[in-house]
């Protein structure tokens, strides 16, 4: 399957648009083949969670292969690279 369209834009009648909400989250890592994000629920209301907890939400989350896929189709035609 194509990652791209052949058509112009003048012809499409449309720009191709990234997802918004993917696009904030998730950054593409430098070999195009996989995505990293940051946990949420770690900015506030800390006092009451363990240090376990901070900890754990505190490191980087890595992309499945299918979410990779997903991905991949949201973000075009900058997801790719």
């Amino acid at each position: 399957p194509r990652l791209f369209s052949t058509t112009t834009v003048a012809e499409a009648g449309y720009k191709m648009k990234s997802h918004s909400g993917a696009k904030k989250r998730w950054r593409s890592l430098g070999s195009g083949t996989s995505f990293k994000r940051g946990k949420a629920n770690h900015q506030h209301l800390n006092v009451s969670k363990p240090p376990a907890r901070k900890n754990r939400l505190s490191t980087t989350a890595y992309s499945t292969p299918a979410q990779t896929h997903k991905l991949k189709k949201l973000l075009l035609p900058y997801g790719s690279n």
